[in-house]
């Protein structure tokens, strides 16, 4: 049986506030498969891109830390590896798109040299023989004229040429996990499906696994193969899309997916209102507490939802979710 590429264990990642130390993530345990896409999905501030900070290395130093579990990537536990190792896995084995190009390109480099020293760094090419890849990864991500290009700064290019930038970059070194951070964000609708279209040939070309942060459902039901769905630093629901999408167990899911906008059918059917969930995230301070997070905005909550954190109950096809209402879903 083929071994996980990389094995989260029961993490908790703390969070310095002026309120005190808060879990900002709290006992996340998945695995991912070589060459498997999975989704994180979840409002804003639920635990997906701190998530992939710590699988990283790159938690904000003496405010974020590790206080328990496991990064196993590869058989090795990242969160025992020194700073130097993680640098050599960083760009190198695990590579990361982040949220915004235009703040994570450096604005006096050209793009060529920014990825080229990628190339240097982690591979040890020469000055030239880095330039001549970094045009060519241009090329891979379908940039017109790559060679030109090659010698333009971000700030003359289109958010959509900025982000397969980023992707170029985060593929330079042909890592075996890319981590994609919202990586359609501010990006039209055409461009949006032109980098999903990418990273799925991309994926193919070169077998990378991706772990793909999002709040948005559509883009998890075209691009993954599993999900994740985060609720204020917890699990609420893994497993795979169709089945969850088809058969939420959680409530928060289901709310969720029943937030996306449908097409009609037929020009003459009745449009509904979409379905929103209530309230809101519960604030940092309330993160961590022995309880269902989710349950003052669940209509099915119960007493033991404010009295106790829900188990993990696991359904056909290794759907699991953390609800005490589950089997009920």
């Amino acid at each position: 049986m083929t071994e996980p590429l990389l094995k989260v264990e029961n993490l908790r990642i703390e969070l310095k506030t002026r309120n005190g130390v808060a879990p900002v993530i709290d006992d996340l345990s998945f695995d991912l498969m070589p060459g498997e896409n999975i989704s994180f999905v979840g409002e804003s501030g639920c635990g997906k891109s701190m998530t992939a900070l710590a699988i990283m290395g790159l938690l904000p130093e003496g405010i974020g830390r590790i206080a328990s579990g496991r990064i196993v990537f590869d058989g090795e536990d990242l969160t025992q590896a020194s700073e130097s190792r993680l640098r050599d896995i960083r760009g190198n084995e695990i590579g990361m798109i982040f949220q915004e190009p235009m703040t994570s390109l450096n604005p006096v480099f050209t793009v060529g040299e920014q990825i080229a020293e990628v190339l240097r760094t982690h591979q040890g090419l020469s000055q030239q023989a880095a330039w001549n890849q970094a045009v060519e990864l241009l090329d891979a991500v379908r940039i017109p004229n790559p060679k030109s290009r090659a010698s333009a700064y971000p700030f003359q290019m289109s958010g959509g040429q900025r982000q397969r930038v980023m992707i170029a970059m985060a593929l330079a070194c042909k890592p075996k996990i890319l981590i994609a951070d919202e990586p359609t964000t501010a990006l039209d609708v055409t461009v949006q499906a032109q980098i999903f279209d990418l990273l799925r040939d991309l994926r193919k070309e070169t077998g990378t696994s991706i772990i793909m942060i999002t709040h948005d459902m559509g883009a998890v039901a075209e691009m993954a193969e599993r999900m994740i769905v985060m609720y204020a630093g917890r699990k609420a629901e893994i497993g795979p899309v169709e089945q969850i999408i088809d058969h939420a167990r959680h409530p928060y899911t289901r709310g969720l997916i029943s937030c996306v906008p449908h097409i009609l059918s037929t020009i003459t059917e009745e449009r509904h209102d979409l379905t929103e969930v209530p309230g809101i995230v519960p604030s940092l301070r309330d993160f961590g507490q022995n309880r269902c997070l989710f349950a003052s905005r669940c209509s099915h909550r119960t007493q033991e939802c404010l009295d106790q954190r829900p188990p993990a109950k696991t359904f056909a096809n290794g759907q699991v979710a953390d609800c005490w209402h589950a089997e009920a879903m």
